[in-house]
């Protein structure tokens, strides 16, 4: 949080005996004069509070959100909550499942997802409740969890659309030295979340929590506590936001740029000699099929991340705006559209990728068609049998379950041509309107 020099050091003058006057421009000496006042005294606790009251007295920070705007935003996190949540455990699940889709590009695919799921689940909900209440419950030690999650799962993201692409480049630019092995690919992984990792390391040593009355309540905060200061008083702590700006979102978003760049000028501007083949044209229309759909991940990521990169920057030189009256709506707006990269995603590969898409559908078809002790009539056994005969659901006395299907090309391709899902769906809902079928 940030700190009012000139406001804590006239509170001092008020509380505290002998304050040297060459404290006024100095937080950190400041503040260790307080702590050595506090521990002389005898009256420790008594002192500590009055500073706080004095310091707080002012606050205009709307610290209570009225019930209608909390409502609002916990509607809007809940969404992205839900759907990248799901959505990522999916795709995880499509990949790891199925041996033909375990791909080195959708094994990197699964560590995005991986990191968003991380993002989703020991972050961004404990991190929504401390900005919509201004109070962390949660403890100090899940507080260094927190922060630290947060900088590991985001630079792991950034780092692997950046080998994605270099990946992608080698292929298309230089098809004939493109070896990519499965040793290679873990060793990229561990790489990844190593240097991920070492980068969150100050989340280690400098994430605390700090107690503060306000208005009859106690607040508590979770931020990293710096050598040289705080939250915007200190001069480590925006060397170190730069730096992860540099290595999280300028340098990569570079590279990904030219990487991209290199390959679109590659696959839709260069003019192959003489006529293609068939064979030709569908590999050249799959690689740019796979192209755009990394286009479009990397330029959400950007503009998804860019508010928020930048905000911590901005209050530093402006540093009068963290005391606005809407300050608070301002960093849920950019915090959750930071977040909601990690929901993109999933729906990115469900609307560009077949392979993925039919898995998608399989698994939102298997929710729903899994029943129990079902009475089908004779009018729908004919399209039961359909099912069955396509491998998407086994019915016998009565019962009817759908079956967990691995990635053959002759199914998939029949379901997509023949299906397209529709007769699944369209089964789905026959079964469920029957007043006898019991969903489990």
């Amino acid at each position: 949080m940030a700190v009012n020099i000139e406001l804590l050091y006239n509170c001092c003058l008020l509380v505290l005996p002998n304050v040297p006057l060459s404290l006024k421009s100095n937080y950190s000496e400041l503040q260790l004069f307080i702590d050595e006042a506090l521990n002389r005294s005898d009256k420790r606790e008594v002192l500590k509070e009055e500073l706080t009251d004095c310091y707080y007295i002012n606050q205009d920070r709307p610290f209570d959100l009225p019930w209608w705007q909390k409502f609002f935003w916990s509607l809007v996190y809940a969404v992205i909550l839900l759907v990248a949540t799901g959505g990522n455990i999916i795709v995880i699940w499509i990949v790891l499942a199925h041996r033909r889709m375990r791909t080195v590009t959708n094994c990197f695919l699964v560590n995005l997802s991986v990191a968003d799921l991380m993002m989703s689940l020991l972050n961004c909900a404990f991190n929504f409740i401390f900005l919509l209440n201004s109070n962390w419950p949660f403890g100090v030690v899940y507080c260094t969890i927190n922060n630290f999650v947060a900088h590991v799962t985001v630079a792991s993201s950034v780092f692997t659309l950046v080998v994605i692409s270099c990946d992608r480049y080698m292929a298309i630019m230089y098809p004939l030295q493109h070896r990519n092995s499965r040793k290679k690919t873990v060793i990229t992984l561990i790489l990844i979340w190593s240097f991920s990792s070492a980068l969150a390391i100050p989340c280690l040593l400098y994430s605390t929590t700090t107690s503060r009355r306000y208005r009859g309540s106690t607040r508590t905060s979770c931020y990293l506590s710096w050598p040289d200061g705080g939250y915007l008083n200190s001069r480590t702590e925006y060397c170190y936001n730069i730096l992860f700006l540099l290595l999280t979102y300028l340098i990569p978003m570079t590279v990904m740029i030219v990487c991209y760049s290199c390959m679109g000028r590659k696959l839709w501007g260069s003019q192959s000699i003489g006529e293609q083949t068939h064979n030709q044209k569908e590999s050249i229309n799959s690689k740019r099929k796979v192209v755009k759909m990394f286009i479009i991940v990397v330029i959400i990521f950007a503009v998804c991340w860019m508010p928020y990169q930048g905000f911590f920057i901005f209050v530093y030189h402006h540093r009068s705006f963290v005391e606005k009256s809407y300050v608070q709506h301002v960093y849920l707006s950019f915090y959750w559209l930071a977040m909601s990269n990690s929901m993109v995603n999933p729906i990115i590969y469900y609307w560009m990728n077949n392979r993925f898409r039919v898995y998608f559908e399989l698994i939102i078809c298997k929710c729903y068609c899994v029943m129990g002790r079902t009475n089908v009539r004779r009018g729908e056994m004919q399209e039961l049998a359909t099912l069955q005969r396509s491998g998407l659901a086994v019915c016998n006395s009565g019962r009817c379950k759908s079956t967990s299907l691995r990635w053959r090309p002759s199914v998939a391709e029949s379901q997509i041509q023949t299906f397209k899902m529709n007769t699944v769906r369209t089964m789905c809902e026959k079964l469920q309107s029957k007043e006898d079928v019991v969903i489990i």
